[in-house]
């Protein structure tokens, strides 16, 4: 919006060309969401508090919790796809269809999450939707999404699975790419949403998966950079570097009210939003198995959900104590913030490895 009216007035003064450099657009995308979420957020947990927006607390899960985290407002995502969204209009170039496909993501899988806490919060309880319309939901989303790549996107690479450290090992999946899209956006959003369990737990990890994309998005829609590193350029992708500066600042700006002990919670409403609309950024820069590494928290969060799940169908027995795994910790005797703090830094460690893959191949 505004790169589109500042970047036509570059031939009456030379100064605004400075908004064709993606770079400089990218830093403004992260301070606007920032500043956005700043300004809107106390405002807006104010009026969820007055009217009781707050979301039920597992009644299994630690004691403290009960008693702690009762009463604080939920569907914080609200400000947070506000902030990311409005960032990317402004400072985004908008005739780039992948920037409108992802706030189709990010706005729908945010509308479905609004509806799952509002059922919560309405009937006191932690059902929310249906798990099958919700998963239905998310279906309809990952296929309207993947039809608009499909017939929108100006290169073929889109069907190919490139693996990192391999410098020439591409699977071109054919049919396979919608089944393993439609997994990577509704695992991704899944696993965001498991791991929303403690203050401040899936910001970071969110924020520093945005942050790698940031950079991975910049690099490989850089004919040059990506001619260094070896990896396959995409032409028009370095624009989704906005959009996930705007997820940057949003997510920055809600851990300063999300921070422990928190003042309100993201709620299906972000962490649905968040995590599908990132899998799709890797959709479309093609590195899909690099999110896995990033993302390696939320995996792990996943994967203590299934074999919990599946222990105890098949055995009657439980592996954790307590599921997903940061519960398990806290049930051992490790306090919220360790806890939090600890996979924090093992979110670093991944987002640290996960960058590496670029030049180590």
């Amino acid at each position: 919006m505004l790169f589109n009216l500042l970047t036509s007035l570059i031939e009456y003064y030379s100064f605004f060309n400075v908004f064709k450099y993606l770079t400089f657009r990218t830093g403004l995308s992260v301070i606007t969401s920032l500043t956005i979420v700043f300004i809107i957020g106390g405002p807006l947990i104010k009026i969820f508090s007055e009217k009781m927006v707050t979301g039920p607390i597992r009644q299994d899960g630690p004691i403290d919790h009960i008693i702690k985290k009762s009463g604080t407002p939920t569907m914080g995502g609200v400000i947070i796809i506000i902030g990311m969204v409005t960032s990317t209009l402004l400072w985004a170039d908008l005739n780039n269809i992948y920037i409108w496909t992802l706030i189709f993501v990010s706005l729908s899988l945010g509308l479905l999450g609004f509806f799952d806490d509002l059922l919560k919060i309405k009937f006191k309880n932690s059902r929310g939707l249906n798990s099958k319309l919700k998963f239905l939901g998310q279906l309809v989303i990952g296929i309207i999404t993947l039809y608009i790549l499909i017939n929108f996107s100006e290169h073929d690479y889109l069907y190919n699975l490139y693996f990192p450290f391999f410098k020439n090992l591409i699977w071109h999946m054919g049919f396979f790419f919608i089944i393993f899209g439609l997994f990577v956006i509704i695992g991704a959003s899944n696993a965001v949403n498991l791991t929303d369990g403690l203050d401040g737990l899936a910001t970071v990890p969110v924020m520093l998966v945005a942050f790698s994309f940031t950079f991975i998005s910049y690099v490989v829609g850089n004919t040059i950079f990506s001619e260094y590193l070896q990896i396959q350029y995409i032409p028009n992708v370095g624009e989704l570097a906005i959009f996930c500066g705007s997820v940057v600042g949003a997510c920055l700006g809600f851990l300063w009210y999300n921070a422990p002990p928190a003042k309100i919670f993201m709620g299906d409403t972000g962490s649905l939003s968040l995590g599908g609309s990132l899998a799709a950024v890797a959709i479309i820069v093609k590195h899909e198995i690099v999110l896995a590494i990033i993302g390696g928290l939320f995996v792990l969060e996943t994967i203590s959900v299934i074999i919990q799940v599946a222990s105890f169908k098949l055995t009657g027995k439980r592996i954790f104590m307590m599921a997903p795994i940061h519960h398990h910790f806290e049930k051992k005797g490790w306090a919220e913030s360790t806890v939090v703090i600890r996979f924090w830094i093992i979110s670093i460690i991944l987002a640290l490895i996960g960058l590496a893959t670029l030049k180590l191949r």
